[in-house]
Formats: structure tokens, C-alpha cells, sequence
């Protein structure tokens, strides 16, 4: 990994996104994007060494999340607005980012 792009409260790793393209390649009857051959194709090594990438992406995405919460709570919006937003009611926010 060596990029994180982030967008509207979501973070993805630069190496996630060119297997999302992959993904959505196959699943277009396309080509595979940089010879993206699936999961199948690595061995156990390659998948244990993007293990370390991958977590670092997920708590970056959690950081970032984590902080918009909070200015929104610092500027007074309410936990039903949070948790509707994220797609879960509002105690399930409170609970997840208190």
C-alpha cells in the first residue's frame, strides 16, 4: 500500500481500488485489470503480507470516521441524524462512536 484515498466518509487503499477494478472487470465479462487472476492465484505468503496493508487501511477508515462523528456531535447534530446517515439507528451510533 502505498497511497489512501478517501472519499465522501469512506477510505480505500490504493492497492484495494485496483482489485475493486478487477473485480468489477470480471464481473463485466471484461479483461482483468493488471492481470488480476482472483484470490486463487496467490499464494499464502502474498495473502498473509497484504494482511498488515489491509488493517492499516481499516483503522485509517476508522480514525477518519471516528473524527467526523465528532465535529458533527461538537456541532450539536443529533445521534438520530448520525446514525441515519451511517444506515443504523441512532443508539447503534451512540453506542459505536461515543
Amino acid at each position: 500500500m502505498e497511497r489512501l484515498v478517501g472519499g465522501p466518509g469512506v477510505y480505500i487503499c490504493d492497492a484495494c481500488v485496483g482489485v475493486c477494478n478487477a473485480i468489477l472487470a470480471h464481473e463485466a465479462n471484461q479483461a482483468p485489470v493488471d492481470g488480476w487472476k482472483g484470490w486463487e492465484s496467490m499464494t499464502d505468503e502474498d495473502l498473509l503480507a497484504s494482511l498488515r496493508g489491509n488493517v492499516r487501511s481499516v483503522d485509517r477508515a476508522r480514525e477518519g470516521l471516528q473524527a467526523r462523528v465528532e465535529e458533527l456531535r461538537r456541532r450539536e447534530v443529533s445521534w438520530s441524524r448520525i446514525g441515519e446517515s451511517l444506515g443504523m439507528s441512532r443508539q447503534a451510533a451512540w453506542e459505536r462512536f461515543s
